[in-house]
């Protein structure tokens, strides 16, 4: 007896689905009123044909699609290969590969300090931002890449050698020796196990060879992106701490001594492979003056802080643009959320966040540009104002995707929305490069020893000044609040977050639309809030901010 036929039946009501945002896909992430007008407000308005390229790549459902392969498939360490010799290689799913060829390509590796434009650099830091909005693992060997070279700059021959692959676009992934490669990746050793952020506590060493070079040995704790081709370690010399050049392989061809002991298990940035390198007589070469190590190496910290600031600031952009379109979508108790007041209380909230944030970062930018071409008191200024942004909006970053994630309930606390894959990022960038504390005590260490930068971080917040009493009256106060007393390292948090708000006050009353910078005053200075977001008053315009909101 046959079996019978199975009857057609439509989809079961219970089934279909409703009222669900559709995929956050096929837009450009770089139409962004706030990103567009910094760009050309910094000078790098030259840009915008190719940054919206990037942005729709960086918002296509292919390049979101290798965004996700590269956090599920984290690296796999390698040390030995099957007949037993030593190789200390990581393994990468090719989705993480798609990525790095892309953002190299797109120039935010090294390739702005070879491009003599005005504004080049701020073009790369717009395009970072774009690059963080899709995967910012990835973006963790292109960062310390562009740190890299002016720090190498203090070793001219080995810069002459170096440098015009470390500012290639060409991505050329592999251990081979350097020379003989399209494009080269830079990555950097400083913190060991018993010293952490104190990096004087170093313990590994260096003896200096005949023909010049130096050998080194001992560890490093946290070495990100160990299959990049060129790192800057630090390291004990009969002269005290100094920095040196290490390379993955010898001008020869042959191994470096790099052995890998393991890849750490973060919580985040899952994509780039973070290690545990021990040196055993592995071949370096010295970078400046010996003794002066971290005097040398500050500049490729200080060049990754500022990307540590892009960085955040595009990570708090990118929650929000997931929140706005939820809300845009999503309907609840008769109205769509974007209608619903609360809503809109909370997404114009972080809106000014992430408006203030960005404005920020590619203030930053610009100065960084300007400074490189010659520009002493932009230079100051970023002495003072790179330890402000990389400690406000670093920390504000976990706070605001938090807040994001929630805007989509359950839906934002599942892995399919990439809301959490947001939220374990969060934190790095606060850690990274010197945390809180570090960056708090960084800016108490200026304000002692450098009157000229604190005259440089005035100026610009005088720029703005009588166009808000409500400015004015934080900047009287915080003016009083910098001068150096007994309990300054108490007082290290409560001084940096305060000059954070203040400048970037000054920046939206210069900048940002009136009712921006009027909300944030209101709010982040005149304390006309409560402590979460969507706590801002009632005669907030909040049409006037929600018309910022990415994609609207």
């Amino acid at each position: 007896m046959e079996p019978p036929v199975p009857v057609s039946r439509p989809t079961a009501a219970t089934h279909r689905v409703t009222n669900q945002a559709p995929p956050l896909t096929g837009h450009d992430v770089a139409e962004d009123a706030v990103l567009l007008e910094g760009l050309d407000r910094e000078g790098a308005g030259w840009h915008r044909e190719e940054l919206h390229r990037l942005g729709r790549l960086a918002g296509s459902e292919q390049a979101q699609h290798w965004a996700d392969q590269a956090n599920r498939h984290e690296p796999e360490l390698r040390t030995h290969d099957r007949y037993g010799n030593r190789i200390d290689e990581v393994e990468f799913h090719p989705a993480y590969h798609h990525l790095m060829d892309l953002s190299v390509g797109a120039g935010l590796a090294g390739a702005a300090w070879a491009d003599p434009r005005p504004g080049a650099h701020v073009a790369r830091a717009a395009g970072f931002m774009v690059a963080t909005t899709l995967e910012p693992g990835h973006l963790c060997p292109v960062s310390m890449t562009y740190a890299v070279v002016p720090a190498l700059r203090h070793a001219p021959d080995l810069a002459a050698a170096y440098e015009p692959l470390l500012t290639s676009r060409a991505y050329d992934p592999g251990l081979r020796a350097p020379v003989g490669k399209r494009g080269l990746l830079a990555g950097m050793g400083m913190t060991e196990k018993q010293g952490g952020s104190d990096v004087r506590a170093n313990t590994t060493t260096a003896a200096e060879q005949p023909d010049g070079s130096w050998r080194l040995r001992g560890h490093k704790w946290f070495t990100s992106a160990p299959m990049n081709d060129l790192f800057l370690v630090l390291a004990q010399a009969p002269g005290g701490l100094s920095c040196f050049l290490v390379p993955r392989v010898l001008p020869d061809g042959s191994r470096n001594a790099f052995r890998i002991q393991r890849l750490k298990d973060k919580l985040g940035n899952r994509a780039n492979a973070s290690s545990e390198p021990e040196f055993d007589d592995t071949v370096a070469w010295l970078v400046g003056p010996e003794g002066k190590g971290v005097r040398t190496i500050i500049e490729m910290v200080t060049m990754t802080r500022l990307d540590c600031v892009l960085g955040s600031a595009a990570g708090t952009r990118a929650a929000l643009a997931q929140a706005a379109h939820h809300a845009r979508h999503r309907t609840a108790f008769g109205a769509l959320l974007i209608d619903q007041p609360l809503m809109r209380n909370v997404l114009a909230d972080l809106a000014l966040e992430s408006e203030a944030a960005t404005t920020l970062a590619l203030r930053l930018a610009g100065a960084a540009d300007r400074a490189r071409h010659g520009d002493t008191g932009e230079r100051a200024f970023l002495r003072i104002a790179t330890a402000v942004a990389k400690y406000w909006v670093c920390k504000r970053q976990p706070a605001a995707v938090a807040e994001a994630l929630e805007c989509l309930g359950g839906n934002g606390y599942d892995e399919a929305s990439g809301l959490p894959r947001l939220y374990r990022e969060a934190p790095l960038n606060s850690i990274w490069e010197g945390s809180g504390n570090v960056t708090a005590l960084d800016l108490q260490r200026a304000l002692a020893r450098e009157p000229g930068a604190l005259d440089a971080f005035a100026a610009e917040i005088d720029l703005a000044a009588g166009a808000d009493a409500r400015l004015d009256a934080a900047w009287r106060d915080l003016r009083a609040e910098l001068r150096p007393t007994a309990d300054a390292q108490l007082r290290a948090r409560r001084v940096i977050e305060r000059a954070a708000l203040v400048l970037q006050g000054a920046l939206l009353v210069r900048h940002a639309p009136a009712a921006v910078a009027d909300a944030f005053c209101a709010s982040r200075l005149a304390a006309d809030r409560g402590l979460a977001f969507g706590t801002l008053a009632p005669a907030t315009d909040f049409t006037a901010l929600l018309d910022r909101l990415p994609g609207a």
